[in-house]
């Protein structure tokens, strides 16, 4: 039987493998790195090196070249490393390839996102969701994997047992694509029912890169327990509160996070989840500013709302976790003053481009919240006198 959530790597140690492209510089690469280990740790992976080759293009085989895996097999043969990460996509051939040489179970980028949406999965759609994405990514990779099983030489050599084992396999995982397909679209159904039942009210999303503190601050202003914690994709299901602010009732929605090189099987897999998004009168896009890339992962949640079809909705950047701004930016003799001059340039040139809708908070030190729930409640209400416009008033 083919298993999707295959990877387990809980307390296993890992080599990170990166490769600096033409068009990028290492730093931006160890950037990179650094965010699969975070993602390595989510997983429960312990990173104890990082490898790292300029290519001109990937090599068709083993995606890095002979020198530099022959360099990373010298290293994990000799040490307890169980798993080779890659930080971009492999193919099948590629997997097996380097596995053969390295003797050590070797994923990508994508198969760590999955592993991790597959422990993070509670409810029954995600569940389904990470499971669908799980078999359109194996799907393409079947054949390289199966490369082992077909006879050597003889030409065309494709009549072996390996043949027949990978033609079932695929049947196997098509028909399983076809049910998965059919159960998300019930649950689909079910959900857009109750979204229907919601439509009085104005809607609200968060979104934001993953990590970026969107169910810290859904805690903070629905005074709910969403889980939140310092790890990536702690939230893969959305959870919806009804908030009231001075008597304006609306609805507010925590999302999944967004991330760089987000596989595109698990957006299409989670495109109903994301309906909430696609379907929201405003979105809180929530963007970690003490992150030396923040504008970087702006871009990225940007490009991914726009894949969802989503990026004309109304919106307020949210910037949070100034405090760690603060700390991580400037120098500890630094007057507050000049300190605060330097803040204020900040805030002017994104309210510039944002047209005024911005705001910079800590939810985790409360710091600003009053100002983010009055630019908030500001803009509730404008779409209620556009939907209501003879209604003066709003109560819950």
């Amino acid at each position: 039987m083919i298993q999707t959530n295959h990877i387990k790597l809980l307390h296993e140690n890992a080599v990170l493998v990166g490769v600096i492209r033409k068009s990028q510089t290492e730093f931006e690469v160890n950037e990179y790195l650094e965010e699969l280990s975070f993602l390595a740790e989510t997983a429960g992976a312990r990173t104890k090196k990082r490898f790292v080759q300029k290519l001109l293009q990937p090599d068709s085989k083993t995606f890095i070249g002979s020198g530099k895996l022959e360099e990373i097999k010298n290293y994990v043969s000799s040490r307890d490393i169980r798993v080779a990460i890659f930080d971009d996509e492999l193919s099948g051939s590629q997997i097996s390839n380097i596995e053969k040489i390295l003797n050590i179970k070797t994923i990508d980028r994508s198969d760590l996102i999955l592993d991790i949406f597959a422990s993070r999965a509670k409810t029954a759609q995600a569940k389904l969701q990470v499971q669908l994405a799980q078999y359109e990514y194996l799907l393409p990779r079947l054949r390289g994997m199966w490369k082992h099983l077909e006879r050597l030489g003889g030409g065309i050599g494709t009549r072996g047992p390996g043949e027949t084992e990978i033609e079932t396999d695929r049947r196997i995982v098509k028909d399983k694509i076809s049910l998965l397909k059919k159960r998300l679209s019930e649950i689909d159904k079910q959900a857009a029912t109750q979204r229907k039942d919601r439509g009085e009210f104005v809607r609200v999303s968060l979104v934001g890169y993953t990590n970026a503190g969107k169910s810290t601050l859904m805690n903070l202003l629905s005074k709910s327990k969403v889980f939140a914690e310092n790890k990536l994709f702690a939230t893969l299901d959305t959870t919806t509160r009804k908030v009231v602010f001075d008597n304006t009732p609306f609805l507010l929605s925590d999302t999944v996070g967004f991330i760089r090189k987000l596989p595109h099987h698990l957006i299409e897999s989670f495109k109903s989840t994301l309906d909430e998004v696609r379907e929201a009168d405003l979105l809180l896009h929530v963007v970690d500013l003490s992150h030396p890339k923040y504008e970087e992962q702006i871009g990225v949640v940007n490009t991914t709302l726009q894949e969802i079809k989503a990026f004309d909705r109304p919106t307020i950047l949210v910037f949070n976790k100034s405090d760690a701004y603060d700390k991580n930016t400037f120098d500890p003799w630094l007057e507050e003053g000049v300190k605060g001059e330097m803040m204020a340039e900040l805030e002017a040139k994104w309210k510039e481009k944002a047209n005024g809708h911005c705001v910079f908070i800590s939810a985790t030190e409360k710091i600003n919240i009053d100002e983010l729930r009055k630019i908030l409640l500001g803009q509730i209400r404008e779409l209620y006198k556009i939907r209501y416009p003879y209604k003066t008033t709003y109560t819950s």
